[in-house]
């Protein structure tokens, strides 16, 4: 019995650590993602990326970020 319990006792540990791993992740991947999106949309805009922000880039850009759903693109 107490084997079994000891099994279970592990098995919430396993799913609390998995859950904590993915609260953290998530928001990490979530920008990554934003980020990429607002260089493609720069560089397919004849710009390039500089520092945190878009240089040069042409009149489409910011309807490029805001279809991409990067509304965080500068």
């Amino acid at each position: 019995m107490k084997e079994a319990a000891g099994e279970a006792n592990l098995t919430v540990v396993a799913i609390i650590l998995i859950g904590v791993i993915v609260a953290v992740v998530t928001p990490l991947v979530n920008s990554l993602m934003s980020n990429t999106a607002c260089r493609a949309c720069c560089t397919d805009s004849g710009g390039y990326w500089e520092g945190d922000r878009c240089t040069n880039a042409g009149n489409s850009y910011g309807q490029c970020a805001a279809d991409a759903g990067a509304e965080n693109c500068r």
